[in-house]
Formats: structure tokens, sequence, C-alpha cells
């Protein structure tokens, strides 16, 4: 396997992003899963949609609707502008959409974890006079820390393998914001880049591997903690 210092960069890159943008979403997502799942309030199912909408729009689409909202004449865009932030064609982007594309992901896996959660210790912890901000943080988040684990790995996985979102509001800049999906769309536009396209795709299949790897032990051994 022969990698080139642009493509270690792409690696480390996609790397750092997917980190970030993962990070950034977890806590947001598991306010949107509590409120989801606890919640009782009128539009609950407007929130599921808006939440959900992701999964089923062409990413292309949802780069689109962020270069509008973050570009020059997008109100976020000028807000940011302001202040001296720039956003559009810059890692950041690509961190904004990463988080956009696999918010969902991260939110299901940690409405599943509340769930299965027994009702009858949210009411014990009710009865005995606790705060709803203490039952979320004694017993709704440690019972949901698998799920959070689940959800938290599986968006760092599809945060790698963002390219359309990301393409339209980061661009494909070598060093700046090429991430491994883009160097290999360059590479495979190129009539002397098989090797290595093949190289950074085989880097990309190991660092999937790993993650699901890890999720795989890392959900096995909470189990086996509950069980004990």
């Amino acid at each position: 396997m022969n990698l080139t210092p642009s493509d270690i960069a792409a690696i480390a890159l996609s790397i750092k992003i997917a980190l970030t943008a993962t990070a950034i979403s977890l806590p947001l997502g598991f306010a949107v899963a509590g409120l989801i799942v606890f919640g009782k309030f009128r539009g609950k199912v407007l929130l599921e949609v808006l939440v959900n909408l992701p999964l089923t729009l062409p990413p292309v689409v949802i780069g689109y609707f962020l270069l509008l909202l973050l570009g020059r004449n997008g109100w976020a865009g000028t807000a940011l502008k302001s202040v001296g932030i720039e956003i559009i064609f810059t890692w950041k982007a690509a961190v904004i959409a990463s988080a956009t594309v696999g918010f969902p992901l991260l939110v299901r896996s940690i409405r599943l974890g509340m769930e299965s959660i027994d009702r009858q210790l949210l009411h014990a912890s009710r009865s005995l006079g606790a705060p709803w901000l203490d039952t979320m943080a004694t017993i709704v988040l440690p019972l949901s820390f698998r799920g959070m684990i689940a959800g938290s790995s599986l968006m760092f996985a599809r945060s790698l393998g963002e390219f359309g979102a990301t393409i339209i509001v980061a661009g494909n800049i070598p060093g700046l914001t090429q991430t491994i999906p883009l160097a290999i769309y360059d590479y495979a536009s190129s009539p002397t880049g098989t090797s290595m396209a093949l190289s950074l795709c085989l880097v990309s299949v190991i660092l999937s591997v790993a993650i699901l790897f890890l999720h795989e032990v890392v959900g096995k051994k909470l189990e086996n903690g509950r069980a004990s």
C-alpha cells in the first residue's frame, strides 16, 4: 500500500472531521432523543420527521441547503462573517455536513437505548422527588450508554464516508478539505490513479472494520457488565 503525503493528510483530516462531528452531535443527539422518547408535546411527529429527513434526502441536496444557509448571502453565513468566522470551503464546513448527515443515526441508536429502559425506574425516581434533570443524569444517561456508543460509532463511520454534502460546502482542496472519499474521487477520475484509489479504499475498509469491531467489543462488555 503506497500512500502519498496528501493521502495521509486526507486520512488524518477524515478522522479529525469524523471525531469532531461526533463529539459535537452527541450532547444534542442525547437531548433530542430524550425529547422524542419522554416528551409529551404537540408537534413531536414533525420533530421526528425533521430529525430523520437527512436519511431520505440525497447528500448533495443537504449540501446545497447548507451552502445556501452558510454562504455569503445566507443568514447564518452573513452573521458568522460579521464576527470574522468563515465556514464555507473550510474543514469546519465538512464537520457541519458530516454532522447533519450522520445525526439521524446517532439519535435513532440513543432513542432505542432509552426506549429499553424500565419505566418503573423512572417512576420510582420521580416519586422520590428527584428533579427530571437528576433522573436523566443518574438513570437515563447510564442506561442509555450502550445506545450512545452504538450511535457514536455509526455516526463516526458515516462521517468517514461522507462525500456528497462535503464536496458542496467544503470543496475538494488537497491538504485543506480533501477527505478520503474526495481523494478517491480524484484518483478514480484519473486514468493512472487506479492503484492509489485502491490503496485509499483499503484504508477506508480497515478503518470501518476497526470501528465496527470496537463497537461490538464495547457492546459485549456492557452486556456482560449488566448481566453481572
